[in-house]
């Protein structure tokens, strides 16, 4: 059985409180005596305290909590997290008390793996206005009674929610705070684009925080765009306080995201099949018939080099198309994209760009659009460009001297070392295309030539295959 790093934290947790009770041998005030501040009022950012991860090991190991909470201060931080898990993460419940001594008028939020009502009760005598309570590891009884004993000690939840079962728990009190984790606990890698997933199933009013794995502005504006009004933010800014400012200043991003948001919810609603791009699409007629087929993304080819150019009125004619459309540019320089692709994007014609030259991690964050990278690595080494790039996806193509198109596979050897969810394009066809999902469990297909007749030109039939084969 793969190894559940949440569950043994648990297990070491209940361990120490069975022996020391719930305190953990710190030293406790009798009754609290610091101020309740609102937690996670205007401002959306939380900096976090911690020393250590159990993925990581050492992040600053000797770490003076008081200290960084002022360097967080003085760059303008009103929300803080203190971890007090001490064996995973160096963390101690001393280090919220006398975070809160030190600051009182500042909102601290206790981050931990609290399993009962007495957790409640001692975070709030240590000081903390809020708690973390996170739903894969209790029961829905057990969430319930604890969220409504923080409310009646007037602390905020953060609720955490990582799955189907966690919203399921969550909507039967409807928390007006929910986290959505970025890492999976159970094995604490990483996925970017999971917060958004789980956020896609929240159908009651609530803030949502995206929490673990940021690193850049450009991420904390990506999270923004998406509808979070928080961002919970660890060992970058344990590293860089200075960044406090502009993770800040980014989630104060005023464009909204419709790419990734409506991905996300297609993934939640369809778990157990890949997604499906049709791309090269240039007219109306192949638009409609993958639409009625079953395609996620339409996509559509803007570089002069291909022979599945799509002008740009084609766009204007469907736009009551309502599925994620997707420009795919070709710019070999790298820099800013076209105007008229920006007046695509601008009008709501376009959702987001797939990025198929030589364009930079940096290039791709000055869009200020929603986009994603295509990477055509010739070999395992190149697979080391995409630690780069920022975007929540990459898509792998095959190498080849035209992009797009070609009917070439990406290399075997190159997907057995991805470590990332797959998006694959190159060389896939109705005939193929269930080896392809057994062999390598794709998140998303993009297709362009294993559906046409001819260049530009979708058949019919293939469309219809392609589908049933997914389907079954």
């Amino acid at each position: 059985m793969p190894r559940n790093i949440r569950d043994e934290i648990v297990e070491k947790r209940r361990s120490r409180v069975a022996r020391l009770g719930h305190t953990e041998g710190a030293g406790m005030p009798a009754a609290r005596d610091v101020p309740l501040v609102p937690f996670l009022g205007a401002d959306g950012l939380i900096c976090e305290i911690k020393r250590r991860s159990p993925s990581k090991g050492d992040i600053a190991a000797g770490l003076d909590a008081v200290a960084q909470a002022g360097r967080y201060v003085q760059a303008g931080a009103t929300n803080l997290s203190v971890l007090t898990e001490p064996e995973g993460f160096g963390g101690t419940l001393a280090d919220l008390i006398q975070v809160k001594r030190a600051f009182p008028r500042v909102a601290v939020l206790r981050k931990d793996f609290l399993f009962d009502l007495e957790d409640i009760d001692v975070s709030h005598r240590a000081g903390a206005d809020a708690v973390l309570l996170i739903a894969g590891m209790l029961s829905g009884e057990r969430l319930a009674a604890m969220h409504a004993r923080a409310r009646a000690r007037g602390l905020r939840t953060l609720v955490e929610l990582h799955d189907r079962d966690d919203l399921a728990k969550a909507a039967t009190f409807a928390p007006d705070l929910v986290g959505m984790n970025s890492r999976d606990l159970t094995t604490f890698r990483i996925d970017p684009l999971l917060p958004l997933i789980v956020a896609a199933g929240v159908n009651w009013s609530a803030t949502r925080v995206y929490e673990s794995g940021v690193t850049h502005p450009e991420q904390a504006a990506f999270a923004a765009a998406a509808g979070f009004g928080g961002l919970l933010v660890g060992e970058a800014v344990v590293r860089s306080p200075d960044l406090t400012a502009r993770l800040k200043a980014a989630l104060r991003v005023a464009r909204r995201d419709r790419f990734w948001t409506a991905v996300s919810r297609r993934r939640l609603n369809y778990p157990d099949r890949p997604l499906v791009k049709i791309c090269g699409l240039t007219n109306e007629r192949d638009a409609q018939l993958a639409v009625e087929n079953g395609a996620d993304i339409l996509g559509f080819v803007f570089w002069q080099g291909s022979s599945r150019q799509a002008a740009p009125d084609l766009l204007r004619k469907i736009g009551k198309i309502e599925i994620p459309k997707v420009g795919v540019v070709v710019n070999e320089a790298g820099g800013p994209l076209a105007p008229e692709i920006h007046a695509l994007l601008a009008d709501g014609y376009l959702d987001a760009v797939q990025l198929h030259g030589r364009e930079t991690p940096d290039d791709g964050a000055a869009l200020g659009e929603s986009y994603y990278r295509a990477l055509r690595p010739q070999g395992v080494s190149d697979l080391a460009e995409a630690d780069g790039f920022r975007c929540p996806r990459l898509l792998l193509d095959a190498a080849a001297d035209l992009p797009g198109g070609t009917g070439k596979r990406v290399n075997a050897e190159i997907l057995a070392e991805w470590r990332r969810p797959l998006w694959l394009a190159g060389g896939i066809n109705p005939d193929n295309v269930r080896g392809v999902i057994e062999q390598y469990r794709p998140e998303l297909l993009d297709l362009a030539s294993g559906v046409e007749a001819a260049p530009g030109r979708k058949d019919a039939e293939k469309l219809k295959r392609l589908f049933r084969e997914i389907q079954s």
